[in-house]
């Protein structure tokens, strides 16, 4: 049995990242988002929703630009507190011991403690109601070599320990069950097909 519910977004979990706007030699803020996804392979795009009324609104309106730092287990507490403080009352950074790092791309700050650090920048922004959605392009993208298989030099992201947010709450991300289309590989496919003759 199952109960209807109202409209409501319900999709879990999401990722929580923090993101990272302004100008590294000059002013510059930290929001908690996590309406942020992945809208487009070729080119690389996302996106991030933010109400119109935050204070790193207008910062990324006016810039064009903004990072979307992932988060950890060890980012939990700044992660969070960077979702219910306001830059106009804290140096997020200083308060939070987080390092601005300097991008390659664009000049919106980096979080040098977050283990990946997508450079974007805005291609459109579509207001939608309670949320405005700042369509990026992704220019560049920085990966903390701790992340990277020694042997192979692959992307290994549970080395870093991310986090999901999902109705109000933070949780570690679990343990891998698989890879894309691990599910029809190899000798598991002919012993389907076999199985189905």
């Amino acid at each position: 049995m199952k109960e209807n519910w109202k409209a409501g977004t319900m999709i879990s979990p999401v990722p929580a990242v923090m993101v990272s706007c302004g100008d590294i030699d000059g002013e510059k803020n930290i929001i908690t988002i996590a309406w942020t996804g992945t809208i487009c392979s070729e080119p690389a795009m996302c996106y991030i929703s933010v109400r119109p009324e935050r204070h790193s609104y207008d910062m990324i309106r006016r810039s064009g630009e903004f990072v979307i730092n992932l988060t950890t287990e060890s980012l939990a507490r700044a992660t969070d507190w960077c979702g219910v403080r306001s830059g106009k009352d804290f140096d997020k950074f200083e308060y939070c011991g987080l390092t601005a790092e300097r991008c390659k791309n664009i000049s919106a700050p980096a979080i040098q403690e977050s283990p990946v650090n997508i450079e974007c920048r805005v291609k459109q922004i579509i207001p939608l109601g309670s949320h405005d959605m700042f369509i990026a392009e992704v220019v560049g993208v920085m990966v903390d070599d701790s992340l990277l298989d020694p042997q192979t030099g692959k992307l290994d992201l549970s080395r870093a320990h991310l986090l999901g947010y999902a109705h109000g709450e933070y949780y570690a991300l679990g343990e891998k069950l698989g890879t894309f289309g691990w599910t029809v590989k190899g000798s598991t496919l002919k012993k389907e097909k076999k199985n189905k003759k």
